[in-house]
Protein backbone atom coordinates (compact mmCIF):
# COMPACT_ATOMS: atom_id res chain seq x y z
CA UNK A 1 0.00 0.00 0.00
CA UNK A 2 2.65 2.12 0.35
CA UNK A 3 3.08 4.91 -2.07
CA UNK A 4 -0.52 3.95 -3.54
CA UNK A 5 -3.11 6.36 -4.55
CA UNK A 6 -4.46 6.47 -1.29
CA UNK A 7 -2.00 7.90 0.28
CA UNK A 8 0.06 10.85 1.23
CA UNK A 9 2.99 9.88 -0.95
CA UNK A 10 0.58 8.97 -3.84
CA UNK A 11 -1.49 11.94 -3.77
CA UNK A 12 1.85 13.95 -3.78
CA UNK A 13 2.91 12.04 -6.73
CA UNK A 14 -0.31 12.95 -8.75
CA UNK A 15 -0.31 16.43 -7.80
CA UNK A 16 3.01 16.84 -8.98
CA UNK A 17 2.53 14.83 -12.09
CA UNK A 18 -0.33 17.83 -12.89
CA UNK A 19 2.55 20.26 -12.51
CA UNK A 20 4.40 18.77 -15.02
CA UNK A 21 1.95 17.66 -17.66
CA UNK A 22 0.68 21.50 -17.58
CA UNK A 23 4.93 22.60 -18.31
CA UNK A 24 4.99 20.25 -20.87
CA UNK A 25 1.90 20.87 -22.88
CA UNK A 26 1.62 24.16 -22.22
CA UNK A 27 5.26 25.53 -21.61
CA UNK A 28 6.12 27.69 -18.50
CA UNK A 29 4.27 29.68 -16.43
CA UNK A 30 4.41 31.36 -12.87
CA UNK A 31 3.20 29.28 -9.80
CA UNK A 32 -0.19 31.73 -10.06
CA UNK A 33 -0.67 30.39 -13.33
CA UNK A 34 0.45 26.90 -12.58
CA UNK A 35 -2.31 26.81 -10.28
CA UNK A 36 -5.21 28.49 -12.03
CA UNK A 37 -3.74 25.93 -15.15
CA UNK A 38 -4.19 22.84 -12.53
CA UNK A 39 -6.80 23.67 -10.34
CA UNK A 40 -4.47 22.97 -7.05
CA UNK A 41 -3.89 25.59 -4.34
CA UNK A 42 -0.79 28.32 -4.32
CA UNK A 43 0.55 26.81 -1.23
CA UNK A 44 0.60 22.96 -2.90
CA UNK A 45 1.72 23.97 -6.30
CA UNK A 46 4.94 26.27 -4.65
CA UNK A 47 5.80 23.27 -2.73
CA UNK A 48 5.64 21.14 -5.42
CA UNK A 49 7.90 23.85 -7.69
CA UNK A 50 10.73 24.26 -4.61
CA UNK A 51 10.79 20.54 -4.81
CA UNK A 52 11.42 19.99 -8.25
CA UNK A 53 13.63 23.20 -8.56
CA UNK A 54 15.81 21.44 -5.64
CA UNK A 55 15.93 18.22 -8.03
CA UNK A 56 16.92 20.61 -11.29
CA UNK A 57 13.47 19.50 -12.90
CA UNK A 58 12.69 23.06 -13.72
CA UNK A 59 14.52 26.12 -13.54
CA UNK A 60 13.74 29.64 -13.83
CA UNK A 61 12.67 31.08 -17.43
CA UNK A 62 14.43 33.50 -19.06
CA UNK A 63 11.15 36.30 -19.29
CA UNK A 64 9.33 37.80 -16.50
CA UNK A 65 5.43 37.42 -16.78
CA UNK A 66 4.13 41.10 -15.60
CA UNK A 67 0.76 40.28 -13.88
CA UNK A 68 -2.25 42.23 -13.57
CA UNK A 69 -1.10 43.85 -10.27
CA UNK A 70 1.87 43.77 -7.85
CA UNK A 71 5.10 42.72 -9.10
CA UNK A 72 6.51 40.68 -12.05
CA UNK A 73 6.70 37.19 -11.61
CA UNK A 74 9.66 34.56 -12.89
CA UNK A 75 7.94 31.47 -14.75
CA UNK A 76 9.51 28.06 -14.44
CA UNK A 77 10.38 26.01 -17.29
CA UNK A 78 10.23 22.26 -17.69
CA UNK A 79 14.38 21.29 -17.99
CA UNK A 80 13.89 17.71 -16.68
CA UNK A 81 17.72 17.17 -17.83
CA UNK A 82 18.69 14.48 -15.44
CA UNK A 83 15.72 12.27 -16.05
CA UNK A 84 15.70 10.41 -19.03
CA UNK A 85 13.55 7.98 -21.56
CA UNK A 86 15.02 5.52 -23.60
CA UNK A 87 13.52 4.38 -26.83
CA UNK A 88 14.61 1.48 -28.95
CA UNK A 89 13.08 0.26 -32.49
CA UNK A 90 13.55 -3.22 -34.07
CA UNK A 91 12.17 -3.83 -37.27
CA UNK A 92 13.15 -5.97 -40.47
CA UNK A 93 16.21 -4.03 -41.75
CA UNK A 94 17.03 -1.50 -39.15
CA UNK A 95 17.09 -1.01 -35.57
CA UNK A 96 17.37 2.72 -33.97
CA UNK A 97 17.70 4.34 -30.23
CA UNK A 98 16.38 7.60 -29.33
CA UNK A 99 17.00 9.52 -25.62
CA UNK A 100 14.99 11.50 -24.60
CA UNK A 101 14.88 14.51 -21.26
CA UNK A 102 11.57 15.25 -19.56
CA UNK A 103 11.26 18.28 -21.34
CA UNK A 104 11.08 16.70 -24.62
CA UNK A 105 15.10 17.09 -25.69
CA UNK A 106 16.19 14.79 -28.15
CA UNK A 107 19.79 13.98 -26.19
CA UNK A 108 20.97 10.73 -28.44
CA UNK A 109 19.57 9.54 -31.73
CA UNK A 110 21.02 6.52 -34.23
CA UNK A 111 19.86 4.20 -36.51
CA UNK A 112 21.24 1.89 -38.88
CA UNK A 113 21.16 -1.03 -41.07
CA UNK A 114 20.84 -4.87 -40.02
CA UNK A 115 21.39 -7.70 -41.69
CA UNK A 116 17.72 -10.04 -42.31
CA UNK A 117 17.75 -12.73 -39.10
CA UNK A 118 20.05 -10.51 -36.81
CA UNK A 119 18.13 -7.99 -36.04
CA UNK A 120 17.85 -8.98 -32.56
CA UNK A 121 21.37 -9.62 -31.43
CA UNK A 122 22.15 -6.37 -33.42
CA UNK A 123 19.09 -4.55 -31.12
CA UNK A 124 20.97 -5.93 -27.79
CA UNK A 125 24.32 -4.52 -29.04
CA UNK A 126 22.81 -1.05 -29.55
CA UNK A 127 21.27 -1.27 -25.98
CA UNK A 128 24.89 -1.93 -24.75
CA UNK A 129 25.97 1.26 -26.76
CA UNK A 130 23.49 3.48 -25.60
CA UNK A 131 23.73 2.53 -21.57
CA UNK A 132 27.51 2.92 -22.04
CA UNK A 133 27.07 6.18 -23.82
CA UNK A 134 24.55 7.43 -20.62
CA UNK A 135 27.11 5.74 -18.71
CA UNK A 136 30.14 8.03 -19.54
CA UNK A 137 28.00 11.04 -19.64
CA UNK A 138 27.02 10.76 -16.09
CA UNK A 139 23.27 8.54 -17.17
CA UNK A 140 24.27 5.88 -14.45
CA UNK A 141 23.91 5.68 -11.01
CA UNK A 142 25.23 8.84 -9.93
CA UNK A 143 24.33 11.14 -12.42
CA UNK A 144 21.19 11.43 -14.87
CA UNK A 145 18.30 8.61 -13.91
CA UNK A 146 17.03 6.28 -16.82
CA UNK A 147 13.29 6.52 -15.84
CA UNK A 148 12.52 3.59 -18.19
CA UNK A 149 13.45 2.10 -21.79
CA UNK A 150 10.70 0.87 -24.14
CA UNK A 151 11.14 -1.24 -27.84
CA UNK A 152 8.63 -0.33 -30.77
CA UNK A 153 8.39 -3.33 -33.06
CA UNK A 154 5.98 -3.98 -35.96
CA UNK A 155 3.13 -6.35 -34.94
CA UNK A 156 0.89 -7.14 -31.87
CA UNK A 157 1.71 -6.75 -28.13
CA UNK A 158 -0.12 -8.18 -25.32
CA UNK A 159 -1.44 -6.11 -22.62
CA UNK A 160 1.72 -6.49 -20.47
CA UNK A 161 3.47 -4.42 -22.21
CA UNK A 162 6.18 -6.94 -22.80
CA UNK A 163 5.02 -10.16 -24.32
CA UNK A 164 5.10 -10.33 -28.06
CA UNK A 165 1.83 -11.86 -29.79
CA UNK A 166 2.54 -11.85 -33.36
CA UNK A 167 5.33 -10.25 -35.35
CA UNK A 168 5.13 -11.52 -39.24
CA UNK A 169 7.96 -9.99 -40.68
CA UNK A 170 10.12 -10.84 -37.49
CA UNK A 171 9.16 -13.74 -35.95
CA UNK A 172 10.40 -13.02 -32.15
CA UNK A 173 9.79 -15.16 -29.34
CA UNK A 174 7.37 -13.81 -26.58
CA UNK A 175 9.74 -11.92 -24.32
CA UNK A 176 12.96 -11.83 -25.99
CA UNK A 177 12.78 -8.21 -26.56
CA UNK A 178 12.22 -7.28 -23.49
CA UNK A 179 14.87 -9.37 -22.03
CA UNK A 180 17.38 -8.57 -24.71
CA UNK A 181 17.22 -4.83 -23.68
CA UNK A 182 16.86 -5.75 -20.06
CA UNK A 183 20.09 -7.60 -20.21
CA UNK A 184 22.58 -5.06 -22.19
CA UNK A 185 20.94 -2.01 -20.14
CA UNK A 186 21.13 -3.88 -16.90
CA UNK A 187 24.76 -4.71 -17.18
CA UNK A 188 25.97 -1.30 -17.57
CA UNK A 189 23.19 1.16 -15.63
CA UNK A 190 21.84 -1.76 -13.13
CA UNK A 191 18.68 -3.46 -12.83
CA UNK A 192 16.19 -1.57 -11.93
CA UNK A 193 15.58 -0.25 -15.57
CA UNK A 194 11.45 -1.03 -16.59
CA UNK A 195 11.54 -2.32 -20.58
CA UNK A 196 8.79 -2.22 -21.73
CA UNK A 197 7.85 -3.23 -25.37
CA UNK A 198 4.91 -1.71 -27.66
CA UNK A 199 3.87 -1.59 -31.39
CA UNK A 200 5.92 0.54 -33.81
CA UNK A 201 3.05 2.95 -35.03
CA UNK A 202 1.38 3.67 -31.93
CA UNK A 203 5.04 4.67 -30.65
CA UNK A 204 5.44 6.54 -33.92
CA UNK A 205 2.40 8.05 -33.59
CA UNK A 206 3.06 9.36 -30.38
CA UNK A 207 5.96 11.01 -31.77
CA UNK A 208 4.66 13.19 -34.41
CA UNK A 209 1.99 14.10 -31.87
CA UNK A 210 4.63 15.50 -29.38
CA UNK A 211 7.43 16.56 -32.24
CA UNK A 212 6.09 16.32 -35.65
CA UNK A 213 3.37 16.74 -38.06
CA UNK A 214 0.30 15.73 -35.50
CA UNK A 215 0.70 18.32 -33.16
CA UNK A 216 -2.19 20.19 -31.81
CA UNK A 217 -4.54 17.65 -33.68
CA UNK A 218 -7.52 16.10 -31.58
CA UNK A 219 -8.24 13.14 -34.16
CA UNK A 220 -5.57 12.03 -36.08
CA UNK A 221 -4.09 8.64 -38.01
CA UNK A 222 -0.62 7.81 -38.61
CA UNK A 223 0.26 5.25 -40.85
CA UNK A 224 4.09 3.27 -40.90
CA UNK A 225 5.44 2.88 -44.73
CA UNK A 226 8.07 0.21 -43.76
CA UNK A 227 7.89 -3.34 -44.99
CA UNK A 228 5.01 -3.89 -43.06
CA UNK A 229 2.39 -1.34 -42.80
CA UNK A 230 0.58 -0.31 -39.57
CA UNK A 231 -1.44 2.46 -37.86
CA UNK A 232 -1.46 4.45 -34.84
CA UNK A 233 -4.72 6.10 -33.65
CA UNK A 234 -4.28 9.28 -31.95
CA UNK A 235 -6.89 10.79 -29.62
CA UNK A 236 -6.15 14.44 -28.18
CA UNK A 237 -2.16 12.71 -28.81
CA UNK A 238 -2.41 9.59 -27.01
CA UNK A 239 -2.52 6.45 -29.15
CA UNK A 240 -5.91 4.02 -28.81
CA UNK A 241 -4.85 0.65 -28.20
CA UNK A 242 -8.58 -1.22 -28.50
CA UNK A 243 -9.17 -4.25 -25.47
CA UNK A 244 -6.70 -6.36 -26.07
CA UNK A 245 -4.00 -3.58 -26.95
CA UNK A 246 -4.08 -4.95 -30.66
CA UNK A 247 -5.74 -2.10 -32.51
CA UNK A 248 -4.19 -0.66 -35.46
CA UNK A 249 -3.10 -3.93 -37.34
CA UNK A 250 -4.45 -2.83 -40.95
CA UNK A 251 -1.49 -3.86 -42.49
CA UNK A 252 -3.35 -7.30 -42.87
CA UNK A 253 -7.06 -5.40 -44.22
CA UNK A 254 -8.23 -7.50 -47.01
CA UNK A 255 -7.94 -4.95 -49.37
CA UNK A 256 -5.50 -5.86 -52.29
CA UNK A 257 -6.01 -8.44 -55.12
CA UNK A 258 -6.15 -11.77 -54.74
CA UNK A 259 -2.68 -12.32 -56.39
CA UNK A 260 -0.90 -10.17 -53.58
CA UNK A 261 0.80 -12.54 -51.22
CA UNK A 262 1.76 -10.94 -48.11
CA UNK A 263 4.85 -11.47 -45.51
CA UNK A 264 2.45 -13.18 -42.74
CA UNK A 265 1.44 -15.58 -45.51
CA UNK A 266 -1.54 -14.47 -46.67
CA UNK A 267 -3.09 -12.87 -49.76
CA UNK A 268 -4.67 -9.73 -50.04
CA UNK A 269 -3.15 -7.92 -47.15
CA UNK A 270 -3.21 -4.07 -47.99
CA UNK A 271 0.80 -4.24 -46.92
CA UNK A 272 1.10 -6.55 -49.71
CA UNK A 273 -0.04 -3.62 -51.97
CA UNK A 274 1.49 -0.22 -50.34
CA UNK A 275 4.16 -2.05 -47.98
CA UNK A 276 7.88 -0.80 -49.12
CA UNK A 277 8.76 -4.38 -51.23
CA UNK A 278 5.21 -3.95 -53.04
CA UNK A 279 6.28 -0.27 -53.95
CA UNK A 280 10.09 -1.00 -55.19
CA UNK A 281 7.88 -3.77 -56.91
CA UNK A 282 6.08 -1.40 -58.80
CA UNK A 283 8.83 0.91 -59.60
CA UNK A 284 11.10 -1.80 -60.36
CA UNK A 285 13.78 -1.25 -58.12
CA UNK A 286 15.65 -3.13 -55.71
CA UNK A 287 15.99 -2.52 -51.77
CA UNK A 288 18.36 -0.24 -50.51
CA UNK A 289 19.90 -0.96 -46.61
CA UNK A 290 16.83 0.88 -44.87
CA UNK A 291 13.49 1.87 -46.02
CA UNK A 292 14.79 5.90 -45.94
CA UNK A 293 17.50 4.71 -48.49
CA UNK A 294 15.56 2.75 -50.77
CA UNK A 295 12.91 5.88 -50.89
CA UNK A 296 15.27 8.26 -51.64
CA UNK A 297 16.77 6.39 -54.84
CA UNK A 298 12.94 5.98 -55.80
CA UNK A 299 12.77 9.50 -55.44
CA UNK A 300 15.66 10.52 -57.38
CA UNK A 301 14.87 8.11 -59.99
CA UNK A 302 11.32 9.03 -60.22
CA UNK A 303 12.39 13.04 -61.28
CA UNK A 304 13.30 11.63 -64.81
CA UNK A 305 11.44 8.09 -65.71
CA UNK A 306 7.95 7.96 -66.45
CA UNK A 307 7.66 4.45 -65.63
CA UNK A 308 8.70 5.13 -61.64
CA UNK A 309 6.23 7.87 -61.49
CA UNK A 310 3.23 5.38 -62.88
CA UNK A 311 4.65 3.03 -60.66
CA UNK A 312 4.02 5.41 -57.62
CA UNK A 313 0.93 6.63 -58.96
CA UNK A 314 -0.55 2.88 -58.79
CA UNK A 315 0.85 2.56 -54.99
CA UNK A 316 -0.83 5.97 -54.06
CA UNK A 317 -4.37 4.61 -55.58
CA UNK A 318 -4.19 1.75 -53.58
CA UNK A 319 -3.51 3.92 -50.16
CA UNK A 320 -5.89 5.92 -51.18
CA UNK A 321 -8.40 2.80 -50.95
CA UNK A 322 -6.94 1.55 -47.92
CA UNK A 323 -7.71 4.68 -46.68
CA UNK A 324 -10.94 5.04 -47.16
CA UNK A 325 -11.64 2.41 -45.13
CA UNK A 326 -9.77 3.58 -41.88
CA UNK A 327 -11.04 7.55 -42.60
CA UNK A 328 -15.02 6.11 -43.01
CA UNK A 329 -14.88 4.30 -39.31
CA UNK A 330 -12.23 6.56 -37.73
CA UNK A 331 -13.03 10.04 -39.15
CA UNK A 332 -9.39 11.68 -38.19
CA UNK A 333 -8.86 15.12 -38.85
CA UNK A 334 -5.37 14.50 -40.44
CA UNK A 335 -3.47 11.13 -42.15
CA UNK A 336 0.53 11.09 -41.19
CA UNK A 337 2.16 9.38 -43.44
CA UNK A 338 5.67 7.89 -42.02
CA UNK A 339 8.69 5.86 -43.59
CA UNK A 340 8.99 5.96 -47.35
CA UNK A 341 5.53 7.56 -47.68
CA UNK A 342 7.12 10.72 -46.45
CA UNK A 343 9.99 10.44 -48.57
CA UNK A 344 8.07 10.50 -51.68
CA UNK A 345 5.35 13.05 -50.76
CA UNK A 346 3.14 14.14 -53.41
CA UNK A 347 3.76 11.62 -55.56
CA UNK A 348 2.04 9.07 -53.41
CA UNK A 349 0.01 11.31 -51.55
CA UNK A 350 -1.51 12.95 -54.47
CA UNK A 351 -3.21 9.65 -55.91
CA UNK A 352 -4.23 8.79 -52.72
CA UNK A 353 -5.93 11.89 -52.66
CA UNK A 354 -7.91 11.86 -55.59
CA UNK A 355 -8.69 7.66 -54.77
CA UNK A 356 -10.08 8.91 -51.38
CA UNK A 357 -11.85 11.48 -52.43
CA UNK A 358 -13.79 9.47 -54.54
CA UNK A 359 -14.37 6.76 -52.11
CA UNK A 360 -15.75 8.88 -49.31
CA UNK A 361 -19.14 7.58 -48.16
CA UNK A 362 -21.29 10.43 -48.44
CA UNK A 363 -21.00 14.12 -49.93
CA UNK A 364 -20.90 15.54 -46.36
CA UNK A 365 -17.83 14.00 -45.31
CA UNK A 366 -14.54 16.16 -45.48
CA UNK A 367 -11.43 14.61 -46.54
CA UNK A 368 -8.87 14.50 -43.93
CA UNK A 369 -5.59 16.38 -44.72
CA UNK A 370 -2.74 14.03 -45.82
CA UNK A 371 0.38 15.18 -44.24
CA UNK A 372 3.95 13.67 -44.60
CA UNK A 373 5.48 12.26 -41.12
CA UNK A 374 8.44 14.98 -40.05
CA UNK A 375 10.54 12.26 -38.28
CA UNK A 376 11.51 9.69 -40.38
CA UNK A 377 11.95 6.00 -39.74
CA UNK A 378 13.30 7.69 -36.19
CA UNK A 379 9.57 8.09 -35.22
CA UNK A 380 8.46 5.26 -33.75
CA UNK A 381 12.22 4.91 -31.63
CA UNK A 382 11.37 8.54 -30.31
CA UNK A 383 8.09 7.48 -29.53
CA UNK A 384 9.00 5.05 -27.61
CA UNK A 385 11.67 6.65 -25.85
CA UNK A 386 8.57 8.96 -24.85
CA UNK A 387 6.75 6.41 -23.50
CA UNK A 388 8.98 5.55 -21.19
CA UNK A 389 8.61 8.82 -19.49
CA UNK A 390 4.98 8.36 -19.49
CA UNK A 391 5.07 6.77 -15.74
CA UNK A 392 6.28 10.35 -14.65
CA UNK A 393 3.43 12.18 -16.28
CA UNK A 394 1.18 10.09 -15.18
CA UNK A 395 2.22 10.09 -11.38
CA UNK A 396 3.47 6.04 -11.17
CA UNK A 397 6.85 7.44 -10.56
CA UNK A 398 8.15 9.83 -8.23
CA UNK A 399 10.81 12.17 -8.80
CA UNK A 400 10.98 13.78 -5.43
CA UNK A 401 12.51 11.85 -2.83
Amino acid sequence: MAGGAGTTEGLRRANTSVVLRSLRDHGPASRAALAARTGLSKATVGVIVAGLEAAEVVAPASAEVPPARGRPSRPVALTGRDHLGVGFELNVDYVAASVVDLSGHERLATTRPVERGRGLADLGRLAGEVADTLSRSGGGAGGARVVGATVALPGLVRGDERTVAWTPNLHLPDDEPARTVSEALGDTLGSGVTVRVGNDADCAARAEARHGAAQQVGHALYITGTVGIGAGILEDGRPLRGGAGFAGEVGHLPLAGPDARCGCGRTGCWEAAVGLHAMLAAVGMPELETPLASAEAVAVRARTDAGVRRGLAQVGHELGVGLSVLVNVLDPEVVVLGGYFAVLGDDVLDPARVALDALLASPVQVRPELRPGRLGIAAAALGAAERSLEPVFAGEVALLA
